[in-house]
């Protein structure tokens, strides 16, 4: 065997510190990549969640009272560290089903922390539903609040289809089952049946806001006309306590007892399973714990604005008008 000459062993040298440098460089990409996905599947478990602070929940967009919202409440609720909690609302309402629903797990939370609303553009309908829920709502001075009130709406495409020359017919048990169509005119008391189910959850929707805030029977039943109200002529009637913004929030949370130094961290709602290790999950789950956004969040609240909803909703139609965020109206 030659013996190895000086230029080779200073080759071999430079080659293995390089083999050194790219196993460390490797090495550190994978511990990233772990600390990214156990931050976002360990929750409260992990990051700076672990210590104690004041959560932040968003209730934003149309409300369907979905399980990722609901899970996300009593995980706040759950949580040793979290020592107060701020809503934070920007919602025209949604179902009424899913706002109770909201409402439900708020008034849950509110029991075991304490709990005040902030009032972003527009707390309305089934908005106002989940912001009473709070023990004390903050608004700012444009806020737009109220529109207390309950909607059905339904298509008639009965024109339409005769113009096509379609005839739609149906075989039912009783006149007022599946009624009313989008088919044909609605059979005698048809809509009555809906004026009923209507009232009746209206009057449901009232007297929830009559308990939380206190209104007698002649107040709620001159503000629960459908109107919409500012932050300013909200906080004269009742409907909200005080105008500002997250800082109004926090003073009103240390007059409770909360520590004024304690972080407020936002949390987030946990993204539906759509298998993780898939390369666009884990890369979304990377940035998610390492603290960076990406385009999802607002691909899905884009979505959501824009549902399609039926049946029995609280909704401030004027949703449809503007974007959210959209304050000079």
């Amino acid at each position: 065997m030659e013996p190895l000459r000086a230029d080779d062993i200073i080759d071999r040298q430079c080659l293995r510190r390089k083999v050194t440098f790219w196993r460390i460089v490797s090495a550190a990409i994978i511990v990233v990549l772990l600390i990214g996905v156990a931050a976002r599947f360990s929750g409260d478990r992990f990051g700076e969640q672990t210590r104690p602070h004041v959560a932040r929940i968003d209730i934003a967009g149309t409300i369907t009272g979905d399980e990722r919202t609901l899970d996300l409440i009593e995980l706040v609720r759950q949580s040793e560290r979290v020592e107060a909690v701020i809503v934070r609302i920007d919602s025209p309402g949604g179902t009424t089903a899913g706002s109770e629903a909201v409402h439900v797990a708020l008034r849950k939370l509110a029991e075991d922390k304490p709990l005040v609303a902030q009032v972003e553009t527009l707390a309305a309908s089934g908005g106002y539903m989940a912001a009473i829920a709070a023990d004390h709502i903050v608004a700012r001075h444009s806020s737009i609040v109220g529109s207390i009130g309950v909607i059905v709406q339904y298509p008639n495409f009965t024109g339409l289809l005769e113009d096509w020359g379609i005839d739609v017919r149906a075989i039912k048990s009783s006149p007022l089952k599946a009624e009313p169509s989008f088919f044909g005119e609605p059979p005698e008391g048809a809509e009555e049946m809906l004026r009923e189910l209507v009232l009746d959850s209206f009057q449901w929707f009232k007297d929830l806001v009559a308990d939380r805030r206190g209104f007698d029977a002649e107040t709620i039943d001159r503000l629960a006309d459908g109107s919409v109200y500012s932050g300013r002529i909200s906080l004269d009637n009742g409907l909200v306590d005080a105008l500002g913004g997250e800082e109004t929030a926090r003073a009103w949370l240390t007059e409770q007892g909360v520590d004024e130094d304690l972080e407020t961290i936002q949390w987030e709602r946990r993204e539906e399973n759509i298998g993780w290790l898939s390369l666009a999950a884990v890369a979304r789950n990377v940035a998610s714990g390492l603290g960076l956004s990406g385009p999802g969040p607002v691909v899905a609240n884009a979505l959501e604005q824009r549902l399609f909803l039926d049946g029995l909703i609280s909704l401030w139609h004027a949703d449809g008008l503007f974007p959210p965020g959209v304050s000079d109206r």
